[in-house]
């Protein structure tokens, strides 16, 4: 019962303007209060605060400065393997496997199709038709610093504007096309492996997703879908190595990749609800 209350209240709370306020708190330099929210949300939550560079909770001036918070060098190893390919995100796996027909899975009884997800982008669309999935949903304990499982050149970009319902495990069971109806950026990346698409999800309080390439995508949530397109070689172009920071989240949501087919075996180590952390084993590239 409980249960369905919560995801109710998904449908009739103001969504936008709770983000909306929610992003404005979380920027402000606000002193003692500041510390007091960084400090209860570090207790509540059990954050490791010894894997941040700046352990101590009082060091930070807002609560998005604690929030995507880079750890000390060596937290997190990436694996080093020619073929091998890194978890982009600390958080757990919500589901991964094969598109089949068109279709990813949700959750249990709730699937959606790429090309919702891809905002009806037919040309990348057919690049992932019968590929691979993964989404790793990102709590909010967890580092919020989104990586790159390989090295990649950045080749397009879209901005879909959409809903920002909550993206945890409950309303992942219970709101049909969940990730393809809320709001998202989606990069696609040329590999040495074929096409990989990584999609930042946004979500209820999400005050905002940036990429390392063109800084704050939203806010501003100017309800129109936008696409960047980059050059491989030159001015304007945007290369990743495996392993670097591609962009981050202003409180917590989901990352989903797509791969093509044929092109990687994912660790057999991962399941659903499996914990992720940054740098280990994702998939291994075939060859």
């Amino acid at each position: 019962m409980l249960d369905r209350i919560k995801v109710q209240l998904q449908y009739l709370l103001p969504k936008q303007g709770l983000t909306q306020l929610a992003g404005w708190g979380a920027s402000k330099q606000a002193g003692w209060l500041t510390r007091l929210v960084v400090k209860g949300f570090a207790k509540y939550y059990r954050v490791d605060m010894q894997e941040a560079q700046q352990p101590d909770p009082e060091s930070y001036a807002t609560f998005n400065d604690f929030f995507v918070r880079p750890l000390r060098d060596g937290a997190r190893p990436v694996v080093e393997g020619e073929h091998q390919l890194a978890l982009p995100a600390d958080g757990a796996v919500s589901q991964l496997g094969p598109i089949s027909e068109g279709k990813l899975l949700q959750a249990k009884g709730h699937d959606y199709t790429l090309e919702a997800l891809l905002a009806c982008n037919m040309p990348m669309v057919e690049k992932f038709r019968n590929g691979q999935f993964a989404t790793i949903y990102l709590s909010p304990r967890d580092y919020h610093r989104v990586h790159m499982p390989c090295n990649g050149v950045l080749r397009e970009m879209l901005y879909v504007p959409g809903d920002l319902f909550s993206v945890n495990p409950l309303t992942a069971e219970n709101v049909p096309n969940l990730f393809a109806r809320n709001e998202r950026v989606i990069c696609l990346f040329d590999t040495d492996f074929g096409p990989m698409v990584q999609i930042l999800v946004g979500a209820t309080i999400v005050g905002s997703i940036e990429t390392v390439w063109a800084g704050t995508i939203t806010p501003p949530r100017q309800g129109v879908l936008q696409r960047w397109t980059y050059p491989t070689e030159g001015e304007g172009s945007v290369i990743l190595k495996k392993g670097d920071e591609m962009g981050r989240f202003k409180l917590g949501s989901t990352v989903i990749n797509l791969f093509a087919e044929n092109s990687i075996t994912f660790s057999p180590a991962l399941q659903c609800k499996t914990p992720t952390r940054m740098g280990e084993l994702f998939a291994e590239a075939r060859e």
